[in-house]
């Protein structure tokens, strides 16, 4: 009976030894351990970095945020009923004006609380979708590059070409304005400040200007972003309005 026990335990022991020798192997070699396994969250985390990228497709060498790969996550974030909430992290210096806006508007049209943060940068058409969720955090660190919409490329018809791009950045000014608490008048001021930038007019709002100029709600992290969202969600749990946000 004890040969037979003693037999079983050696035949164990190799594996449990070959295991560990593994585990061992891997922390030498690559100097990394088996991420720990997190339990399901219901919050959903989407990040947009890099260049924003629409209809023209970047060099490989880009980092990018392709806005095809961005809408569908939203749509399955709306419908997973597993899902309560939204938490958007930006670090991009802007790209495609309506590749930008398609984003913004599909985040503000989002029935579930959203909340977004700006780390490192949230320049130019990155502005619209940092103000576009329930509430906005910005690091004390990050920028945000307010300038008019520009245009690359070949130009046919000055007039039409300059009414065009007048248009366009209107939809930037309204969406920007509606969403956030600056004023237009300011907003427009920050647009065309010239002496800002060294070889554009615009200007580059750092973290707890964008506060006070009403672009951005507080200064914060990854801590109080969470915070704020797990008390949205507890909010719109109890009101759980019809087809809309809790105000």
């Amino acid at each position: 009976m004890d040969i037979e026990q003693n037999e079983s335990q050696e035949a164990q022991q190799p594996q449990k030894d070959e295991k560990n020798e593994g585990i061992l192997d891997k922390i030498q070699e690559l100097g990394q351990t088996n991420v720990p396994v997190m339990e399901q969250s219901n919050i959903h985390c989407m990040t947009v970095i890099g260049q924003i990228e629409g209809h023209m497709q970047l060099p490989p060498q880009n980092k990018t945020t392709k806005y095809e790969h961005i809408i569908p996550q939203l749509v399955a974030a709306e419908q997973n009923k597993k899902i309560e909430g939204l938490l958007i992290i930006l670090n991009t210096v802007g790209g495609d004006v309506e590749a930008g806006l398609a984003i913004s508007e599909m985040v503000a049209s989002l029935s579930k609380p959203s909340v977004t943060l700006v780390l490192g940068g949230g320049h130019s058409i990155g502005v619209p979708i940092a103000v576009a969720a329930d509430y906005s955090f910005i690091a004390e660190t990050a920028t945000m590059t307010i300038h008019p919409v520009r245009l690359t490329g070949l130009v046919i018809g000055v007039p039409q070409t300059f009414e065009y791009l007048d248009k366009m950045q209107e939809r930037v000014v309204n969406f920007v304005t509606k969403h956030s608490s600056i004023t237009e008048e300011k907003f427009k001021e920050l647009m065309f400040s010239k002496g800002n930038l060294t070889r554009d007019i615009g200007t580059n709002v750092v973290g707890t200007d964008a506060v006070e100029y009403g672009l951005i709600n507080e200064v914060g992290g990854i801590g109080q972003a969470l915070n704020k969202l797990n008390e949205l969600i507890e909010q719109y749990k109890i009101g759980r309005p019809e087809g809309g946000r809790v105000q």
